[in-house]
Formats: structure tokens, C-alpha cells, sequence
């Protein structure tokens, strides 16, 4: 787990879990990694919300769904960012965008609206940007 502090007196912070489904590691060293990050999620309702970053070209798989449970029992609000919009297609995109959102309502801790997002062409970061500083404002308030 990695760790990024917020400004001064910003009162947020950020924890990276990287690679649970799709790291280039040993088995065994992503299968510690998952329980690490299971066992951080599990009792953290104080957690504003966790942004589950989804492979757009692949879509939530067994690994995600996984989080997503133990988030559910743990009543910690996530949203689903799809990331890598830029290697799917218009139409393709459309439906995994669909059939994430349709995949999202069936479990009681997921925002609803999908964000979509490229590193590489920008797209959608904006819109990933403007949703934390909006859910900070809330937090604050």
C-alpha cells in the first residue's frame, strides 16, 4: 500500500493499492498483496470513498469483484473508474460502460455513475478530478 498525503490542513488522503488482479509478480506475492489490501478495506467506513480503477479493455473480473464485496460488507462507499478508454473501441466501451453500471446496482456500497478515463489522452480526468474535490466538499461540510 502506498500512501499520499494531501496538502496541509487538506484533511485527505490517498492510498494506492496497486496491481491486486494484474500485477507482473509471483502468485504468491499478488495473493499477499490482495489479503493486504482485504484486511486494510474490511472495518473502514471512515474511508470517503474508494476509487476501484477497472481495466476498460477487460471489464470487472473475479479479483475485482472480490474488492467489491468485501467493500459492500464493510459499508465503504467506491466508485468504479474504467481506465485505458483509449484501447476500446467507441461502441465497445459504450457497452462495458453498461455493463459495469449494470453490475454496480446489484451491490449497496457502489456510486453509480462509471467514470472513464485515459492516462494517455487526458480523457475523462477532468470529470475523475471534479468528483473528489466534489466529495471532499461534503466531507467538510
Amino acid at each position: 500500500l502506498i500512501f499520499f498525503e494531501g496538502p496541509d490542513n487538506a484533511g485527505f488522503r490517498l492510498v494506492d493499492m496497486p496491481g491486486y488482479g494484474y500485477a507482473s509478480a509471483p502468485k504468491a506475492k499478488v495473493a499477499s498483496w490482495t489479503a493486504l489490501i482485504h484486511k486494510f478495506l474490511q472495518g473502514r467506513s471512515n474511508l470517503a470513498r474508494v476509487y476501484a480503477l477497472i481495466d476498460a479493455r477487460h471489464g470487472l473480473k473475479e479479483v475485482d469483484l472480490d474488492v467489491l464485496n468485501t467493500l459492500d460488507k464493510s459499508a465503504v462507499s467506491y466508485q468504479v473508474v474504467l481506465t485505458k478508454a483509449d484501447q476500446v473501441k467507441p461502441s465497445e466501451l459504450d457497452q462495458r460502460v453498461s455493463a459495469t453500471a449494470a453490475a454496480l446496482a446489484k451491490h449497496p456500497a457502489a456510486f453509480p455513475e462509471v467514470l472513464v478515463t485515459s492516462a494517455r489522452t487526458g480523457a475523462g480526468m477532468p470529470e475523475l478530478r471534479a468528483a473528489m474535490v466534489r466529495l471532499l466538499g461534503e466531507r467538510s461540510r
